[in-house]
């Protein structure tokens, strides 16, 4: 499949998704595209799918109609993604032209900071 990543992901997101033709919009020039923009040219350029962390796109853009589908992951930052590899593997699979899936991924637990010992005095 060939998958266009959206400027707000990390390239290295294509070295998860063996077996597929893999593109990042900032090697295309296309990075200063806004999102109507950037589907069209994915569209004419032929992509079959597209990567996105940018979670209003469904809701700035018609897509039904469109020879293109779109992924979005629910975060963008790299540790997140890396640890979900097998999630990033399948959110290609099965999308139809037209079609936004949701690709949510983990997040790891919060890390609380212990609150202040009581002061003695």
């Amino acid at each position: 499949m060939k998958i266009l990543l959206d400027q707000n992901l990390a390239e290295y997101l294509r070295d998860l998704l063996p077996g597929h033709d893999v593109t990042h919009a900032f090697e295309l020039g296309w990075y200063r595209f806004g999102n109507g923009e950037l589907l069209n040219a994915a569209e004419q350029a032929g992509f079959e799918a597209m990567l996105t962390a940018d979670q209003n796109l469904p809701h700035q853009n018609r897509l039904q109609g469109r020879r293109i589908a779109v992924g979005i992951l629910s975060t963008n930052r790299w540790p997140i993604i890396r640890q979900a590899a097998d999630r990033i593997l399948e959110a290609p699979e099965g999308l139809t032209p037209g079609e936004c899936r949701q690709v949510t991924l983990p997040r790891p637990p919060l890390r609380r900071r212990p609150p202040p010992a009581p002061s003695r005095g």
